[in-house]
């Protein structure tokens, strides 16, 4: 069995991820920025699943170390890529921190369209075998098909691309998907100040559903994964919402938001 890696694997849905994969027998390699955390991951994982958990220090945000990330991935032995790190966003474009926007891009928005470039390249190389080549899943945001503020706009994007990428490798053998978790227990908001408190419990979930649903969806072929029936519900109405209500309630949302939220350093 080819490998999986997981960027942002130590933490969230990433972990949740590694978990997954790694309870059906998947070697895996793990990228994140601290190598500390990721040896105590790495162990933990291996010993709970007798699995071999290779780790690869990486800060995404420095275009290097992705093409380090992407050199690790063009050795063909990866059949499965979750492109995950992330961290919240909230300076405003304008008058905003321009250097977090631009490091929130290299993590959010350019690692994962580098990443997914090589892994499919190497899975391409691949024979076609039974017509199941590799996996290619980026972690975007139910915000994506808002319009709220950076992070919205950066994970926009990360929609785009998979949607694009699907396409392209359309008859391939390789499945591309974008997951759209909405709020999800994990240290993603406590790392960014956002209380937890201003959201409705109902909205919440765990990332270890999302992880599953991703993955079913994945191998199901779908393009687009949104973990739950309300979060499901809730894109719906936005994809048929007329694009000026969209805004307003971007913005409505927005405005709710900035007085509990400070711009954050830390990946998931």
């Amino acid at each position: 069995m080819r490998c999986a890696l997981i960027t942002g694997g130590t933490s969230g849905i990433g972990l949740a991820f590694a978990h997954a994969l790694a309870a059906e027998g998947r070697p895996l390699v793990l990228v994140a920025r601290n190598p500390d955390r990721l040896a105590a991951v790495a162990t933990e994982l291996a010993q709970r699943y007798g699995v071999t958990v290779d780790v690869l220090p990486a800060d995404l945000a420095d275009p290097e170390a992705q093409n380090a990330v992407a050199a690790r991935l063009s050795r063909g032995d990866v059949s499965l890529l979750v492109n995950n790190a992330g961290f919240s966003l909230k300076t405003p474009i304008v008058g905003g921190d321009a250097a977090l926007a631009d490091a929130a891009w290299q993590v959010m928005g350019r690692a994962p369209r580098v990443l997914a470039a090589a892994a499919a390249a190497a899975m391409l190389a691949q024979p076609a075998g039974d017509g199941d080549r590799g996996c290619i899943i980026t972690v975007s945001s139910v915000s994506a098909l808002t319009r709220q503020d950076s992070y919205s706009a950066i994970k926009t994007y990360a929609l785009a691309l998979s949607e694009v990428l699907a396409g392209e490798l359309r008859g391939s053998g390789i499945t591309v998907t974008a997951v759209l978790p909405g709020w999800t227990h994990t240290e993603f908001h406590r790392r960014g100040n956002q209380k937890k408190s201003s959201i409705p419990g109902f909205l919440w979930l765990e990332p270890e559903r999302g992880a599953a649903e991703a993955l079913r969806d994945a191998r199901r072929g779908c393009v687009v994964s949104i973990p739950s029936r309300r979060y499901r519900l809730l894109a719906g109405l936005l994809h048929f919402a007329p694009g000026g209500a969209v805004r307003s309630i971007s913005r409505a949302l927005g405005q709710h938001r900035r007085h509990d939220q400070l711009p954050t350093e830390d990946q998931r």
